[in-house]
């Protein structure tokens, strides 16, 4: 279980992106963050695993508290913490099994991360997770050669390869087209349902967030104004959450049941 308790942000220039953030998550819930832009979705997902420090307040993981962990701790303690990122964050030059296997960085000395030399049954588990994303064919492919639905695949296998406590989504489909953005986001619903394992999703598509996603939390200027199911979702609490506007022609789409910016350095720093 995830608990959040007061969590805030704020910058030297005096900006607060975070105001009291108080959540639970649940095993195996999959919790979707909606709002404006610069409402504070990507740094509570920040605070979360420490790429961004909060300036107050707690981040429970089981019974450690991530906020208050020295650089040594928080290392070890973020094996446990999938994170897959708009941007893929992969490595374009390896291949995609290289990049899968990179999960492992966090749980291998140095000098085997360095040389890629993994244990066997780290390659044998890379293999089987291409395999449930459906890019087992593709895993001798170098990452420059996939499409931005297989490159988030792949990001969805690399998290997984560090048998995450949690997942930290941050806009997995803004860069895909609406067919692909509702295939990533079924894979991910599928993957946490199999595992029982908890996803924070930030999300910007509103209606494909209430496709997929069992519990929304709306923020506002840092501050959260909304927290339930998607069904209650109205067109009140859309406002309280985005501001006025004519809400009566959005619709979660039809289901389609057919195939088709971090930067790598800091990703390679949350899976270390």
């Amino acid at each position: 279980m995830l608990k959040i308790k007061n969590l805030s942000k704020t910058y030297k220039t005096g900006d607060t992106a975070l105001s009291d953030v108080t959540l639970e998550i649940n095993k195996g819930q999959l919790v979707g963050l909606i709002g404006p832009s610069g409402a504070g979705k990507s740094t509570l997902i920040r605070c979360i695993n420490r790429l961004v420090e909060p300036t107050s307040g707690e981040v429970w993981l089981g019974d450690v508290d991530l906020a208050q962990l020295g650089r040594s701790e928080l290392r070890h303690q973020r094996r446990r913490i999938g994170m897959i990122f708009q941007e893929y964050a992969l490595v374009e030059r390896l291949t995609v099994m290289e990049n899968v296997l990179s999960g492992r960085l966090g749980y291998v000395p140095f000098w085997r991360s360095w040389l890629r030399r993994f244990e066997a049954e780290d390659i044998r588990r890379a293999y089987e997770l291409l395999d449930r994303v459906g890019l087992l064919q593709h895993a001798d492919k170098r990452a420059d050669a996939l499409s931005g639905g297989q490159r988030q695949r792949v990001g969805i296998a690399r998290a997984l390869m560090q048998t995450p406590d949690l997942l930290l989504v941050d806009e997995p489909t803004a860069s895909l087209d609406p067919k692909t953005s509702r295939q990533i986001m079924r894979l991910l619903t599928e993957i946490c349902a199999e595992r029982g394992l908890p996803a924070i999703v930030n999300i910007h598509d509103v209606p494909l967030a209430q496709s997929f996603m069992e519990r929304l939390v709306g923020l506002r200027a840092g501050t959260v104004v909304f927290d339930g199911p998607p069904t209650d979702l109205s067109e009140d609490a859309l406002t309280e959450i985005y501001g006025a506007e004519d809400w009566n022609t959005m619709r979660p789409g039809d289901d389609d049941e057919s195939e088709g910016p971090l930067d790598v350095e800091r990703a390679a720093e949350v899976m270390a």
